[in-house]
Formats: C-alpha cells, sequence, structure tokens
C-alpha cells in the first residue's frame, strides 16, 4: 500500500494544454493520463485563462484587473474578473462532465504566493513583492480561495481525491533576490527561505489536500518546499544539477512528479519513447540509490512543464509516452 496521494505508476501533465476546446482538452486528459487527470488549462483563450489571470481569479475580496496588459489589484470587481470567473466555471463543468464516474485522485493547478507576488501590480505601481504586508494580504487571500476552489471540486467530483499543484516559476528568483523592479534598474529585497516556507505552508495548511509544489525553473529550493509540508515537488529533470538536496527530500518522503520529456519537440527530433522515458527515471533514481521498489510509488512521471506551446499531435504523443513510461516502472 503507497504512503503517497496516488496510485503506483502514476502520470499527469503539468496543466496547460494548446488550442481553446476545452471539451477536447479535458477529454485527451482523461484519455491519455486515466492514473491521474488533471483539470486542463488553455492559455490561448487570453486573459483569465493565463496563469496568472486565472489564480488571481481565486483570491478571496482581493479583486484584479488588466491595466496596460498587466494584471493588478482593483478597486472593485469587474469584466476581466468576471471573464475570469466565466472561463473557470466552463472548465469545471467539463471536469465534472467528463469525471462524473471517475474514483481516483485527480490535480487541480494555481500559481502560488510568490509568484503572484512578482507578477500582480499594486494599485500605486510596483509588484505586490515590494510590500510585505501586502503579501501577507495577498497569501491569506490566497488560501481561503484556494481552499473554496477545492471544497467546490470536490463536490463536483465526490469520488475523487483532489491534490493541489502550486506553480512557483519565480520561487528561485524571490529567495535570490533577483525579481527586477519596473524600472529595470533594480532588483526587489530577496525573501528569505524560512518565510517563503512561511507563505507556502499558510496555503497548504489552508486547502486541507495534498499539494505539490512545481516549478520548471533552475535552482528550486528543496528545503523551502520540504518546509512548507508539500506532500511532492515538481520540477524539471533537465534543469537539476545538485541531487543531493533532492535525495534528502525524497529520503525525508516527499513524492516526486519527475519532468522528464520536453514541453517542445526538438526539431526534427522524434518525441522520446516510453521506454527512453522510463529509463531516463530509472538513471535517476538508480544515482540517488534509493530501492528499485520505491520508484513506482515514489515518482509520478509528468512533461518538464506545461504543453500550451507545443502541436496537438506532440501533446497526445508525450502524454501516452508518460503514461506508458509510468506503467512500465510500475511493472519492474
Amino acid at each position: 500500500m503507497s504512503d503517497f496521494p496516488w496510485s503506483p505508476g502514476s502520470a499527469t501533465g503539468i496543466g496547460s494544454l494548446p488550442g481553446t476546446d476545452i471539451d477536447e482538452a479535458q477529454r485527451l486528459i482523461f484519455g491519455e493520463l486515466p492514473s491521474l487527470p488533471h483539470l486542463a488549462e488553455l492559455p490561448a483563450r487570453g486573459p483569465g485563462a493565463d496563469m496568472i489571470g486565472r489564480s488571481a481569479g481565486f483570491l478571496a475580496d482581493l479583486p484584479v484587473q488588466v491595466y496596460a496588459g498587466r494584471w493588478q489589484i482593483a478597486p472593485r470587481p469587474g469584466k476581466d474578473l468576471r471573464r475570469t470567473a466565466d472561463l473557470l466555471e466552463r472548465d469545471l463543468d467539463q471536469l465534472t462532465e467528463q469525471g462524473e464516474k471517475y474514483s481516483g485522485p485527480v490535480k487541480i493547478q494555481s500559481a502560488g504566493p510568490w509568484t503572484l507576488a512578482s507578477s500582480l501590480e499594486l494599485p500605486i505601481g510596483g509588484l505586490m513583492l515590494r510590500d510585505p504586508g501586502a503579501v501577507r494580504d495577498l497569501t491569506g487571500s490566497l488560501a481561503e480561495g484556494l481552499r473554496r476552489h477545492v471544497s467546490d471540486v470536490q463536490k463536483r467530483l465526490p469520488r475523487a481525491q483532489v491534490l493541489l499543484q502550486l506553480d512557483e516559476p519565480s520561487l528561485s528568483t524571490v529567495i535570490a533576490g533577483h525579481v527586477p523592479t519596473e524600472s529595470g534598474f533594480s532588483v526587489y529585497k530577496a525573501v528569505d527561505g524560512p518565510d517563503a516556507a512561511t507563505g507556502l505552508r499558510t496555503v497548504v495548511e489552508a486547502v486541507g489536500v495534498p499539494v505539490v509544489v512545481h516549478s520548471c525553473a533552475p535552482g528550486v529550493p528543496m528545503q523551502v518546499i520540504r518546509d512548507s509540508g508539500a506532500a511532492a515537488v515538481a520540477l524539471d529533470l533537465s534543469l537539476l544539477k545538485d541531487l543531493d538536496p533532492l535525495g534528502e527530500a525524497l529520503e525525508a518522503g516527499l513524492g516526486l512528479f519527475a519532468g522528464a520529456v520536453r514541453s517542445l519537440p526538438v526539431p526534427g527530433a522524434k518525441p522520446p519513447t516510453s521506454a527512453q522515458i522510463a529509463e531516463r527515471v530509472r538513471a535517476l533514481w538508480t544515482k540517488l540509490s534509493f530501492p528499485a521498489a520505491r520508484l513506482s510509488e515514489q515518482v509520478v512521471i509528468t512533461p518538464a512543464c506545461g504543453l500550451a506551446g507545443a502541436s496537438p499531435a506532440y501533446v497526445r504523443t508525450v502524454l501516452k509516452a508518460c503514461h506508458d513510461a509510468a506503467r512500465r516502472l510500475s511493472e519492474v
């Protein structure tokens, strides 16, 4: 019996897919990723379907709007927020319809507090990251909004077990103090690791379901993710440089969503086969010197990042290969 909130030999996607047809996208996900389907994200539909807009739409009592092409805190709810809510409702309706009889784990996604803080602008200018008080308000608002969102999904899919993925591509740069100010001539003050973990933990503890922290950026701060109380980390295997922090995190019981396939194809090359994907993940596991029996339980196979920029044919091939690779690893 696995201690992780997914079945051994699972594969899933990160979130985003190409196109604008949510019915088709959600059907593809349930078809190709039957062990761990997820809510599709289709950013090609425009503002409100993008990662920041959709995630900002979850904020409780903290309205947002699009201003000069960027999302910012607004004085009151308006048309941008209504559009965001409408797109989400349509997507959830499709998830509900196609997952009506589904009884396994299902994943939903949102940007995390640090990526939102380094993307949303204050009404007076500058990113929310500049104001620690604003970041605390944002974090609390996101925690409450995602608690409601998780509860809604659980009611829609009463047989399923919800997992939440927090997308934090900006987490490394926030901690390193590399987020540029609006002028581009300076950077925002670095956030130390314990404070970064506290922000993530506020959300993790509020939602009441297992949380996966995802980043396809270099230098994923493993200790911060461990301290946040997350159940797993999702990362791009090609960006791993130092294996020791990952090994220590896995030894401590953290799950791994292993981004083992490029999000965009190599020009002129065929996508990797399921055997190649499985071997890549097995080779990493061997380097870490963990028992082979734990591999399929602790590791979920995924693409390296979102697939919104890929062709539909590549997406289908990659998702099927991830699923087949995970099955191969579970049969060893």
